[in-house]
């Protein structure tokens, strides 16, 4: 920086000031930019909501499980924000499978079980084209690949897939195992453990497995009924209406 007698020079000071506004500028851009994904998020997931009410409360549920684990592994602000954004989307191409199938209550038939494998392709197609949107896509396309290459849609393996995509998997599978529905009651939550640890190295990630055991315990301790999530308002109940 140019002085003399330690006084700025004035095309510095005007270039100093200048600067300050640019930043001032771009982070207020920032959270304007933040705002409109947020309320975007909010209205295709209020469109999930509107279509399955139980997958809407799954996603949020996910989300939490995933953000707690996210913690456990100690990432970021900026990227527990991001985990929960594609946590809470992961589901989102359910939309686009037909209500005879979502929601029917019996197993599945072949041909049905193909069209509901088609919801993590459908949540990228409805996510990528929103740039903000695009990693969120990726994540929420991967979120049933297996550590083993054997998942789909496009059979990635081990740390080829996205570190959100075996987070969610896993909080994933762990709410379906753990929510209690019409036709069955959930499992308690250490037989849930045990049903990870089975399936760690082959479905998920091993260390993850080990990280989210050791976080859910740390969660069962609170002995809480309710979490909150950052994007969207409101106390959810940690156990399936």
């Amino acid at each position: 920086m140019t002085k003399k007698n330690n006084v700025i020079s004035i095309p510095e000071l005007v270039k100093n000031v200048t600067l300050l506004r640019l930043t001032g500028e771009v982070e207020s851009l920032k959270r304007q930019q933040k705002e409109i994904c947020e309320m975007a998020a909010r209205s295709i997931l209020l469109a999930l909501d509107c279509k399955d009410h139980y997958t809407y409360g799954h996603s949020t549920r996910v989300a939490y499980y995933s953000v707690t684990l996210g913690k456990e592994l100690g990432l970021s602000e900026e990227e527990l924000y991001d985990l929960e954004l594609s946590a809470l989307f992961h589901d989102i191409g359910k939309i686009g499978v037909p209500d005879s199938v979502l929601l029917k209550p019996t197993r599945l038939t072949e041909e049905e079980f193909l069209l509901m494998k088609s919801h993590p392709t459908k949540s990228y197609e409805i996510l990528k084209d929103f740039e903000p949107f695009q990693d969120i896509a990726l994540y929420a396309k991967s979120h049933h690949e297996r550590y083993d290459g054997r998942g789909y849609p496009d059979g990635l393996k081990g740390e080829d897939i996205p570190l959100y995509s075996r987070i969610i998997l896993i909080a994933d599978t762990f709410d379906a195992m753990t929510s209690t529905r019409p036709y069955r009651k959930g499992l308690p939550y250490e037989v849930a453990f045990n049903e990870l640890e089975e399936f760690s190295g082959s479905q998920f990630d091993p260390e993850l497995v080990v990280h989210f055991i050791k976080a859910m315990q740390k969660e069962e301790a609170k002995d809480e009924k309710t979490f909150k999530l950052t994007i969207i308002d409101g106390d959810f109940e940690k156990q399936a209406a």
